[in-house]
């Protein structure tokens, strides 16, 4: 299959799974329903209400938190040709959860939490560049590693205190919720506060993502190419850290999507990353859409979607691990 039929495949997928995600719900909506209301009919108020107010707002976001984070994974696997890296590798995803409950804990509103939570796992992943930087010497990208295991291991700490200190009756069980990760409180006006972010760090990943397939050779072939491996890896970051922030900020801590989600790319494109980016992106917008669809539709209780991205992700990443695939050989 070529790249533009792949594309266009999968556009189509995300497209049916976004109308069944808008579709499925309480009030459930069919599709030429939502096609009407889109196109401007608001003869059905209330279900133009609960599309234009609820539905959409959580399915768009739902989209752009998987996209984010599998494009994030993508780009951290093949920076550091590593297949089990995941897009809280440096931190990110600890340092943004503890800002989010320590904004919990002061009552700040919804978003401040989801500001503070951006602004820690920015600051997180700072420090962690700043410690790998001060501890220059042989394998400077394992050096990072450990920083951030190191200070994502702080922030995991912060966060046990949090929840020690807050109040068991009130602030803890919205701490709790919030750390497995959700998108029912999301309105349209979080959606558009987070889309800068996103957009600002996936832009550049697509803009250079053949560049960026250099790195998975090594280094020393990058530069024989004329690549700058150093900065270009740096500017990774950067982009996959600012993704990272914004949707852990907006959804909470949410694994195995950003492992996951690349690996089931790479078995429609294969190991070259200027496929498998745009590949990623839509394969992940899709499965998250499906996820949070399945977590507001399978029980009375809606369950907390890292529960169900864990409870997915595990064994098909078993799977993966069985089938013994070499992604920077195949």
């Amino acid at each position: 299959m070529t790249e533009r039929s792949l594309t266009g495949a999968l556009l189509l997928s995300l497209g049916a799974v976004l109308i069944a995600g808008a579709a499925i719900g309480p009030f459930p909506l069919s599709p030429d329903r939502i096609i009407a209301v889109l196109g401007g009919d608001r003869s059905d108020a209330q279900a133009a209400t609960v599309l234009l107010n609820i539905r959409l707002p959580r399915v768009l976001a739902a989209a752009v938190v998987g996209a984010a984070l599998a494009a994030a994974g993508a780009a951290y696997q093949t920076t550091f040709r590593n297949p089990l890296v995941s897009p809280d590798i440096l931190g990110v995803s600890a340092g943004a959860g503890f800002g989010a409950v320590l904004g919990i804990l002061l009552g700040l509103p919804v978003i401040g939490i989801q500001m503070l939570g951006f602004g820690t796992g920015l600051l997180t992943v700072g420090l962690v560049l700043a410690l790998s930087l001060a501890l220059r010497g042989t394998g400077q990208v394992l050096i990072m590693v450990l920083c951030g295991i190191a200070i994502g291991a702080l922030a995991g700490a912060g966060i046990s205190l949090v929840k020690l200190l807050a109040d068991p009756e009130q602030q803890l069980p919205a701490i709790t919720f919030w750390l497995m990760g959700s998108l029912a409180g999301v309105k349209r006006a979080d959606l558009v506060a987070a889309l800068p972010a996103l957009l600002v760090g996936i832009a550049p990943l697509l803009a250079l993502r053949w560049r960026i397939g250099l790195l998975a050779m090594g280094d020393d072939e990058a530069r024989a190419m004329g690549i700058d491996a150093a900065k270009l890896r740096l500017l990774v970051i950067a982009c996959a850290t600012l993704m990272t922030a914004a949707a852990v900020a907006m959804a909470g801590v949410i694994g195995w999507i950003g492992l996951m989600v690349p690996h089931m790319a790479r078995l429609v494109t294969g190991p070259r990353f200027d496929r498998l980016l745009p590949a990623a992106i839509l394969i992940g917008a899709g499965f998250m859409v499906l996820v949070d669809t399945a977590a507001r539709s399978i029980a009375t209780l809606e369950v907390p979607l890292g529960i169900l991205t864990a409870v997915l992700g595990a064994p098909v990443f078993v799977w993966l691990l069985a089938r013994g695939a070499r992604p920077w050989s195949e």
